[in-house]
């Protein structure tokens, strides 16, 4: 798992330690990333700055994304358990 955001590493850093976050955040200032997985919420931050809708994206080994749930609302968050039949689902090996 790793998540990326549009907030600065030391942002990120702080997050992580409060919610006990083991996996790596990613910081994307430029909203580079975020723009070509087609996830940017255009001037959805607290003060008009671009930022990311809610996306979970399953890559397999190949770099092949599998499975993408894209978020309509910035509170909406999928239930890990979904998450995880997902993965369950997903073919293993080659």
């Amino acid at each position: 798992m790793v998540a990326i955001t549009v907030d600065s590493v030391e942002e990120s850093r702080r997050l992580a330690g409060m919610q006990g976050y083991t996996f790596p955040i990613l910081s994307d200032p430029g909203a580079k990333t975020i723009r070509a997985y087609g996830v940017v919420h255009e001037g959805g931050g607290e003060d008009g700055h671009d930022i990311a809708r809610p996306a979970e994206f399953l890559v397999d080994d190949t770099g092949t994304i599998r499975w993408v749930n894209l978020a309509e609302s910035l509170l909406a968050r999928l239930r890990p358990e979904s998450v995880l039949r997902m993965i369950d689902a997903m073919p293993r090996g080659r």
